[in-house]
């Protein structure tokens, strides 16, 4: 590491309680699709479904975390990290979805939270990372305003069951994707192609956050609760008005729309889009304070009405992703919410990159994401120094893993996985992070 990189490492000062961990999700990762009494999920169904998946790959195996699991936790302690983002696979704990509890689904997410804990890692929860169980899409998944009140039958066993280890729990994971990419573009499970669906979805999901919430607090749960949202700037690619309106529209479906409800108790409205199906005291329940708000950023939105449109100036490179780096997006992102709305603490759940990583020797190069990393924290702890109020940074993600439609194809791993073998080595960009952690625990560990 040349001495420009640690000043740069150094130069940047987070507050001393600052979360410092990266994410996963269980259906991306555990594998063990058919083992101790789990039931199928959509994306179970989805990608053994030909043609749907890259290079037809499903998450039958993945990167084997559920038998891999003190391995990958140890990997991630090694970093210097004191926090883990995870999800639960909903249908390993409720195979149907409602009625019977899987006790030994559940036996796993008591060994992995207490894993953690041994490990000096804090356990941050998300109920649902999109594998709703295929029992309950059967009878009309987000689209059934039922599956709103099963779900906060779901949220409320899973606090009586984990929630004092735990130090947070989101609801939702990227309400958005569920409802766009898996009901309106059909380019996630359910694979459904239907607008006026989707946004009747988008409803329910934010119905079932606000169901969740209330059931858990009655309950006398005290765990921080929250919500995570994919959000991004939007700019326009020329100061045309037809430019800025279409990236206010961008802005207004892609943030407003979910933000609007949960923090102003009401939907934006927006061009050619007409609201979704509201019942009476829907938006009440909506609108409840957040202990938390949990920020997804990995790039912007960019705005362009001309045919064929401005391409976007990629100045900073693009991921394996095709998606631009733009790290000060962070920033402007940040800054404006905290403009707009009244937040409660902020943390980002989701940042990261798709590289084409491979193993050399016992090395995984990784330059493009260490440089990710760097910029992304900078552009992070600026925000920070203008006022917004951020508690903690997970990197997406801990492993490379099954990234959805892309199958196996794509990795954003701090961590390379072998997956024929399923060897595990921390790629440079890991060893990148556990240094920039020590410097901010003002400590060091492992090698």
């Amino acid at each position: 590491m040349t001495m420009q990189r640690d000043l740069d490492m150094t130069s940047l000062k987070f507050p001393a309680t600052f979360e410092w961990g990266a994410a996963a999700s269980a259906f991306q990762i555990e594998g063990a699709a058919r083992e101790d009494g789990r039931g199928p999920s959509i994306w179970d169904t989805f990608s053994h479904t030909p043609g749907k998946v890259l290079n037809d790959d499903n998450g039958d195996v993945a990167c084997d975390h559920y038998h891999r699991w003190q391995e990958d936790l140890d990997l991630l302690a090694s970093l210097n990290a004191t926090a883990y983002r995870f999800s639960i696979a909903w249908p390993r704990v409720q195979p149907a979805g409602e009625g019977a509890w899987n006790e030994r689904g559940i036996a796993f997410y008591d060994r992995l939270i207490d894993g953690m804990l041994e490990r000096g890692l804090a356990p941050h929860m998300s109920l649902y990372h999109w594998d709703l169980p295929q029992a309950l899409q059967d009878k009309g998944g987000w689209g059934a305003r039922d599956t709103c009140a099963r779900f906060a039958d779901y949220a409320l066993e899973m606090g009586r069951r984990f929630g004092d280890r735990l130090r947070s729990i989101a609801t939702h994971n990227e309400p958005w994707c569920t409802a766009v990419l898996g009901h309106q573009n059909g380019q996630f499970a359910p694979g459904l192609r239907d607008a006026k669906l989707a946004n009747q979805v988008s409803h329910h999901l934010l119905l079932s956050h606000g169901m969740a919430l209330a059931a858990l607090r009655a309950s006398g749960c005290k765990t921080p609760l929250g919500i995570v949202l994919n959000q991004a700037p939007a700019t326009p690619a020329r100061n045309t008005p037809a430019d800025v309106r279409a990236a206010e529209n961008a802005y207004a479906n892609f943030v407003r729309w979910y933000m609007e409800p949960i923090f102003l108790g009401r939907y934006p409205e927006i061009e050619g889009r007409p609201l979704p199906e509201i019942h009476d005291g829907d938006m009440a329940l909506i609108n409840v304070p957040l202990n938390f708000l949990g920020i997804n950023y990995y790039t912007r939105t960019w705005a362009s009405t001309d045919v064929p449109p401005v391409p976007a100036p990629m100045l900073m490179g693009v991921s394996d992703m095709g998606w631009e780096n733009y790290p000060q997006g962070l920033t402007e992102l940040l800054l404006r919410i905290n403009q707009d709305y009244e937040l409660p603490p902020i943390y980002i759940t989701e940042n990261g990159m798709a590289n084409r990583d491979e193993v050399a020797g016992q090395r995984v190069p990784d330059h493009a994401r260490t440089e990710y990393l760097r910029s992304h924290l900078a552009a992070l702890s600026a925000a920070i120094a203008a006022g917004v109020d951020v508690r903690g940074y997970f990197y997406w993600s801990l492993l490379d893993n099954f990234e959805w439609n892309s199958g196996y194809a794509k990795r954003f791993g701090l961590i390379h996985v072998d997956y024929e073998t399923q060897a595990r080595t921390p790629k440079e960009s890991a060893h990148w992070y556990r240094d920039f952690i020590a410097t901010q625990r003002g400590h060091r560990k492992g090698g």
